[in-house]
């Protein structure tokens, strides 16, 4: 590429196209040194499985209901007071595996009763305890 400026007896301009071609081979051999290196696969021997498991037997579910009026149901049967469901809650703790406390708490129900049978349950060392609510599945 050449540009003229002034006459045609002027000085030539040209650009410099040396450090193009340097930084390109530059780039060419960096290509070149790194390809190889993505290619080479690593083998690993993985130990086999020869001892096949059962699959664990799943825990058993405790559906534990909070009404808004503050009534608690444990599988669908109301617990009369918290001495009762502290009861449940101390013979659940002591089987293995733990069962999965499913707490469905009303939308309208008082938080402190739902922090006390939380509270309740970790006191016993319930430890598998999960909130589920369903009334936005219902039709």
């Amino acid at each position: 590429m050449a540009m003229s400026m002034g006459s045609s007896k002027g000085p030539m301009v040209e650009i410099n196209t040396t450090p193009l071609i340097d930084v390109m081979l530059v780039l060419l051999v960096t290509l070149i040194i790194t390809l190889p290196v993505m290619t080479h696969s690593v083998k690993m021997d993985l130990p086999q499985n020869q001892h096949q498991q059962p699959p664990p037997t799943p825990p058993e579910v405790i559906n534990l209901g909070i009404d808004f009026d503050g009534t608690i149901t444990w599988n669908g049967t109301v617990v009369p007071n918290m001495q009762v469901l502290d009861g449940y809650f101390a013979s659940e703790s002591v089987k293995d595996p733990q069962p999965e406390i499913h707490l469905n708490p009303d939308g309208m129900a008082k938080y402190g009763i739902v922090a006390k049978v939380l509270a309740d349950a970790q006191r016993n060392r319930l430890t598998k305890i999960g909130f589920v609510n369903t009334s936005e599945f219902a039709q």
